[in-house]
């Protein structure tokens, strides 16, 4: 189904579509975001990643209009989106995690509801079919499973054929099947011109999806920039082999020329960086050879988006 959704693809020169710029947000004591710059151009999906508290959602609703921020500014297609809230929400879909739906309303009466709000809304029946909520059409919103209430929230984000929409996990708790066909729907929405702004705690579904990444933690975005750009950082010099766990790592790098690195990322996984070639990948192996080491899976690769994630906001546990 192409959903024939207008847009207006980003273009050098042109008004972002999301503009931030110094954005502070505070709770109390606690300030969750702390001087956040994040630009977002006209047409492109981005995707804001950050572990638990980084204060990706409350930028993300400050943008929704739904938080009014304690510093700097916020534009969103150009409007302020409290002061102009009532010009936005037409033009803009909002994917929520939890809440916004009644919970005792009918998942087709409550999509039918939503789309009659709209001048120019969606096929209701070909989005029901899309989306695979035609089952459930008369079941409660409470009564559905997580992934069927993911769907619906989607399907209201998007029935509306918005400038720009943003999808808050919008894959999050989907069985396989569910999550291919939200990816491709999304995918549709970003190749007829509509702006997505998409939370997500999966890597891949970044690398997969977005023209540009945002990893937001402590309150600012620590790096912006498409996948490929974040990973070129080591990307093409970094070699990974897996082995039994707890091997001599300084041993490792005694063999190693001077400008290498060698960590254990995980027990039994190890990563070397540096200027990997034929002869620095004959003395891993050849040390490995002497240490009685057999290694499971060698392989020379490029930095994944988890890599750069993890280097940037580190590996402990978020609360």
């Amino acid at each position: 189904m192409r959903s024939a959704i207008p847009g207006d693809p980003g273009t050098p020169g042109r008004r972002p579509a999301v503009e931030v710029r110094g954005l502070v947000k505070r709770y109390g004591n606690k300030t969750a975001v702390d001087g956040l710059d994040l630009t977002v151009a006209a047409g492109s999906l981005t995707a804001v990643l950050g572990p638990n508290g980084a204060g990706k959602t409350t930028t993300i609703e400050t943008c929704e209009g739904y938080r009014r921020p304690d510093a700097g500014t916020v534009r969103v297609l150009g409007l302020d989106p409290v002061a102009d809230a009532a010009a936005l929400r037409p033009r803009v879909g909002v994917m929520l995690q939890n809440g916004g739906i009644y919970a005792g309303a009918r998942a087709e009466e409550m999509l039918r509801h939503v789309a009659a709000l709209h001048a120019h809304p969606l096929d209701v029946d070909a989005l029901i079919e899309r989306l695979g909520l035609g089952g459930c059409g008369r079941t409660a919103y409470r009564r559905l499973s997580g992934g069927q209430q993911q769907r619906l929230s989607l399907a209201m984000a998007v029935v509306g054929r918005p400038e720009l929409v943003f999808l808050d996990e919008p894959t999050a708790g989907l069985d396989p099947q569910a999550r291919r066909a939200t990816w491709d729907l999304v995918r549709e929405l970003r190749a007829d011109g509509v702006t997505v702004v998409l939370t997500t705690h999966h890597m891949d579904e970044a690398e997969e999806l977005a023209d540009d990444v945002a990893i937001v933690d402590a309150g600012r975005v620590m790096a912006q920039g498409s996948p490929e750009e974040l990973c070129k950082g080591g990307a093409e010099n970094t070699l990974r082999f897996t082995g039994r766990a707890g091997l001599d790592i300084a041993s490792l790098l005694k063999a190693l020329p001077a400008d290498t690195a060698a960590i254990e990322v995980t027990p039994g996984s190890y990563r070397v960086s540096g200027a990997i070639g034929p002869q620095l990948l004959a003395t891993v192996t050849t040390w490995c050879a002497q240490h009685g080491v057999m290694p499971d899976r060698i392989a020379v690769e490029r930095h994944t988006l988890e890599d750069v994630f993890l280097e940037l906001t580190g590996k402990e546990l978020r609360a």
